[in-house]
């Protein structure tokens, strides 16, 4: 289904030169240009965000958790198509081909239908857990202020990053359906919000490296833009660093205890993939000279950090191995189908 809807937004995005006309709300042009907009290779980021704090929660019943698990794999759209409300300026010189940079949509439209699709998420959240009820208006409240933070060397990448963290928190209040404190404070909580704290950050921080012309040329103060792509890639090289530690943290308390055979042999090739992939992303962020290359190194910090997170869902929740497989092979293939290369 999701490879059928990428082929389709493929052809229109073909066919969109022919568009003079902004896209009613209400039609199917409307809703393929959104959905380009969502960057359906990168739903699967929030997605398993989502899912690794749930995979704390001590049981999770099926309808539940594919109901979340479809809510935080589309949140990630709704809070991207919501930011990009906000940098057009930029977006215009570095990623033409968006349909709010086109015309092709209405920007009021996108803020309307994206905040109207983070408020669903944060309802739906809400009834599971009353307590959701403040994370989910921070997280909309923090989409909707990041641009002057990313114009801000100091507060780009970690004001994102703290957005995404409170995913994973939402996942498992959502998940439990309470709040167990014993679990909160535990080794194995602070070990998956360091991975998603700082794995995120690292995202954010190695995206900037393919919008540098760009933003130098909008205002946009970016840590790249200030300081250039060596001391850049050397404050990646601590997040990353951050990241494979927060995830040993995180699988600590779980390999203390017993383990399958199947579920161990399953998120230990998650975890070595996503290992590697953070140090071949890291090798290559230091060989990036121009913006056009980035993308050769922002591909594999998103591999790892997916990887890494499935690995730690993996030995939470060993009953998913293999949907989080399933849920792998389909990122995969989605992001081999994104409409421009050198954007992720």
């Amino acid at each position: 289904m999701i490879l059928g809807s990428v082929l389709t937004i493929r052809v229109s995005l073909m066919l969109s030169d022919t568009v003079l006309q902004p896209a009613k709300p209400v039609s199917l042009r409307f809703l393929g240009a959104y959905f380009v907009t969502m960057r359906p290779y990168l739903l699967f980021v929030s997605g398993i965000t989502g899912i690794v704090g749930m995979s704390l929660a001590p049981e999770v019943d099926t309808p539940r958790a594919l109901i979340l698990g479809l809510v935080f794999f589309s949140s990630y759209g709704f809070g991207q198509a919501l930011t990009d409300c906000f940098q057009l300026d930029t977006d215009s010189i570095s990623a033409p081909y968006r349909p709010l940079v086109r015309g092709t949509l209405q920007r009021r439209d996108v803020l309307a239908v994206s905040i109207l699709g983070l408020l669903l998420c944060g309802a739906v959240v809400t009834v599971y857990n009353p307590i959701n009820a403040v994370p989910a208006m921070l997280t909309v409240l923090g989409l909707a202020t990041y641009t002057p933070f990313k114009r801000r060397w100091w507060g780009g990448p970690f004001y994102n990053s703290w957005i995404v963290a409170l995913v994973a928190v939402i996942g498992y209040l959502a998940a439990s359906g309470t709040t167990h404190a014993e679990a909160v404070l535990s080794l194995a909580f602070a070990g998956m919000l360091i991975v998603v704290f700082f794995g995120y950050a690292n995202f954010v921080l190695a995206g900037y490296f393919k919008d540098i012309s760009a933003d130098r040329a909008t205002g946009y103060r970016t840590f790249p833009v200030e300081f250039g792509r060596k001391r850049s890639s050397v404050a990646s090289d601590l997040l990353a660093l951050a990241t494979v530690g927060g995830c040993c943290i995180a699988i600590f308390t779980v390999l203390a205890g017993p383990v399958s055979i199947p579920a161990a042999l399953v998120a230990s090739l998650f975890i070595s993939g996503g290992t590697t992939a953070v140090i071949v992303a890291q090798i290559r962020l230091h060989e990036v000279k121009t913006d056009t290359e980035a993308h050769h190194a922002i591909q594999p910090v998103v591999h790892g950090y997916i990887l890494l997170l499935s690995g730690v869902a993996t030995l939470n929740q060993p009953d998913w191995a293999a949907f989080l497989v399933a849920f792998y092979l389909t990122f995969m293939i989605t992001m081999k189908l994104r409409p421009l290369e050198a954007q992720i």
